[in-house]
């Protein structure tokens, strides 16, 4: 049998989803699949998706004849197309233009939007999983909505977050007397400030923190575009957090603290909630998306957009060691039960022998 050629297309969306293809480029090349990876040039600076074994084809991350016509050059002897994403969907599928080269689309996360954007948002989701063979997404509510837009085979696919092991960093003392977090508990989020990560219901929580005592300490790590109204809040309601920014440190400052939160609107499989429940911090996070299967009986769930819910949580456990003892333990031990890199590989070249063979 001659060699698989599958070309794995990217469009720069999120760093799970480029860290995926490049773990996912390294098992195929190990499994003797021959792989091309397309993607914006920047990815392969940050990914190394050269070191892999793979071929690297720099394609800008637009839709443009000469954009399309790179991506059509880099597609046109492949057994398999795979796009991750649904902006890299659709080019994808322009690329291949109609030819028997089947696509597969793995559907990492949604995207929100209002209005007019939302209609077209909605437009781009039917596009992409329309024109996939096989769409693989990474939580089951994903997966009904693929099938709500029309594709012919919608499977779970929840896939291996790579590279997240126990993180390597200052001790956990040093960094809670950086923050000032000695005698007094720290809660930590991570996420990029946008409003879709909850962050205005965290400082509704933290508002009812203040009742506390001692008052915890709230520690944001992420940058993004409502910082600024963020800090306007904080500062005018004497809120107990602090806005960190982007930190290498970020892992060991989760395993730091007392509780981890995470107040999304939607996530599909959080690498903050892995982290956490892998280091054995408790984590309260909200019930969306693909976070309770995700996390099972090993964190507390709260409604979305509810502060007191939030806060109520996380008070509770705060004074509840018993509470926390537990989840700290089912927190490796739930993660022991997640898909592996070698578990997500087979997956994915299981749908492709399927394909190539059809």
């Amino acid at each position: 049998m001659s060699q698989l050629r599958t070309v794995q297309v990217l469009g720069g969306g999120s760093a799970g989803s480029s860290a995926h293809a490049g773990s996912l480029a390294a098992g195929l090349v190990a499994r003797g699949v021959r792989v091309t990876v397309c993607a914006p040039a920047a990815l392969d600076r940050t990914h190394d998706f050269s070191g892999t074994g793979a071929d690297f084809a720099p394609v800008p991350r637009r839709s443009d004849p000469a954009a399309v016509a790179a991506l059509r050059a880099a597609c046109s002897r492949a057994d398999v197309v795979h796009a991750h994403g649904l902006h890299a969907a659709v080019r994808a599928a322009l690329a291949i233009g109609g030819r028997p080269v089947p696509l597969v689309v793995t559907w990492h996360t949604r995207a929100h939007a209002e209005g007019a954007r939302r209609r077209l948002l909605h437009l781009l989701e039917r596009r992409a999983v329309r024109a996939a063979a096989v769409v693989l997404a990474t939580s089951s509510d994903l997966v009904d909505r693929a099938r709500v837009r029309g594709a012919r085979d919608a499977r779970l696919a929840p896939v291996a977050a790579p590279g997240l092991r126990l993180p390597a960093g200052p001790p956990a003392d040093k960094l809670r007397a950086e923050l000032g977090a000695v005698g007094r508990p720290l809660i930590v989020a991570q996420g990029s400030l946008v409003p879709h990560h909850g962050y205005g219901t965290l400082l509704d929580a933290a508002a009812l923190w203040r009742l506390l005592d001692p008052v915890p300490l709230v520690a944001v790590v992420g940058e993004g575009r409502d910082r600024a109204a963020l800090r306007r809040r904080i500062t005018a309601e004497e809120l107990p957090v602090e806005l960190l920014g982007d930190r290498p440190d970020a892992a060991a400052l989760l395993a730091a603290a007392d509780i981890a939160v995470l107040p999304s609107r939607w996530e599909s499989r959080s690498t903050v909630a892995q982290r956490a429940l892998r280091s054995g911090v408790p984590l309260v996070a909200t019930a969306v998306g693909g976070t309770p299967e995700l996390v099972g009986d090993a964190a507390a769930l709260v409604p979305y957009g509810d502060g007191e819910a939030l806060a109520r949580e996380v008070a509770r456990l705060l004074v509840d060691p018993v509470a926390r003892d537990r989840l700290a333990v089912a927190g490796p031990r739930q993660a022991a039960s997640w898909p592996t890199e070698d578990d997500t590989v087979a997956q994915v070249l299981s749908v492709y022998d399927e394909l190539a063979v059809g």
